[in-house]
This record gives structure tokens, sequence and C-alpha cells, in this order.
């Protein structure tokens, strides 16, 4: 299995990915839920991490700091930053944003690797529904240091058009603020994963493809 097969399949296994009838909060009733609250073990975050820097090498995002957002981002940064270092030879910082500034001790907005102006830095973020943990996070950024972002991984691009837009979330970021985002997986692997066999749910494939084709982009 490629790598991208493999974290399917251990999203299915940890019950994160789950397929039924599901509410999402946007109100569309979908074949398919995503919870990544159910990652709630050490081995389970030590292999998440290791799959957050397999997609950092693969795509060659070049930075030096790994940002995550609190409180979801905190421990995937500090997973993949593991990961890089043990699995691929790389050691790169990383910090988290305190909710409300410091004014005591050492201060700052940001936790571990104080942030310096022309540093290169990767946002890891669980899943992108709206794009608001990014849109939080950049005036952070900006208020700490001048960044440069190399991009955002996250663990699903689900491929899938706001509301009130005809561009995903994804998109929608990229063309406000230029800010590429790279997802471990897509809405299309998932499709994919069930077709070739690698996880179960052949009986949810038609209402998967008929949910793309309503909601879904390229």
């Amino acid at each position: 299995m490629t790598y991208k097969q493999q974290f399917i399949k251990f999203m299915v296994d940890n019950g994160v990915l789950k397929f039924g009838e599901f509410t999402l909060k946007s109100g569309r009733k979908a074949p398919y839920f995503i919870n990544t609250g159910n990652y709630k073990s050490g081995s389970q975050l030590a292999k998440l991490g290791e799959y957050y820097a397999h997609c950092i090498v693969e795509n060659g995002i070049k930075a030096d700091t790994l940002v995550g957002p609190a409180y979801k981002g905190i421990p995937l940064a500090v997973t993949t930053a593991v990961a890089l270092s043990e699995r691929h030879g790389m050691d790169l910082n990383y910090c988290f944003d305190r909710k409300e500034v410091k004014d005591h001790g050492e201060g700052g907005l940001f936790v571990g690797k104080q942030l310096e102006d022309g540093e290169k830095v990767i946002i890891i973020e669980d899943v992108m529904t709206s794009g608001k943990a990014l849109r939080e996070m950049l005036p952070k950024l900006a208020e700490a240091a001048k960044v440069e972002i190399a991009g955002m991984v996250i663990s699903v691009d689900r491929m899938e058009r706001g509301l009130e837009s005809s561009l995903s979330a994804v998109q929608e970021v990229y063309k406000e603020f230029g800010v590429k985002v790279y997802s471990i997986v897509t809405m299309a692997d998932i499709i994919s994963a069930i077709e070739d066999g690698i996880i179960g749910g052949r009986e949810y494939l038609g209402k998967m493809k008929e949910y793309r084709a309503a909601y879904g982009v390229e």
C-alpha cells in the first residue's frame, strides 16, 4: 500500500473516518464523517506524525519551523517535528500560539520557537472546513515577525465547495492569502481506496460519488 492508502486505513481502523448518514455543520447530509478527536493514544499520535512528515517530505516543503494553532494543532506540530527528526533527519523548530498574550514571565504570544523575520513556517492542522484557523493565525504570525508561510498541511482535503462559494476552503485560502494547502489525502483518494478494496464501505460508494458530484470541486 502507498502511504496515502495506509493513512486512509489508519483513519478507519481508529474510528476517525466513518461511513453512514451524517448531518454536517453546514446542514448537508453526508455519507461520511471525519472525527479527528478520536485520536487519543500515544501510538496513534506517533503514527499520525509520521504521515504528516511524509507529506511534507513528499511535497518538498522547505521550512524552519512548524506552527500548531491552538488547540488541535499543538500535538500535531509536536509529533510531526519528532517524526521529521527521527524518520527524515530534519530537525525543525516548532511553536504554538497562546489563546491570550502572556504578560508575565517570558511573555509573548507564542510558546516554543520565537519567530524571526525571514523565517519559513509550515502551519499544521487537522482538517480545513472553512479556513477559520488559518485566518485567525495569520495576524498572529504577522504580529510576531515577518515570516514566510511555506504552506499549510492538513490530514484530509474534503474537496468540497463552501455554502456561498464555488471554491473549496483550500482553494479559497490560496486565492485570498496565497497560502498553499497540502493534504495527506483527499476525498478522491478515499473513494479510490474503497474501490480498490483497501477499506470497507463499498455499500456507500454510490452515495460518496453522488455527494462528490453535488458538492465536490477538483
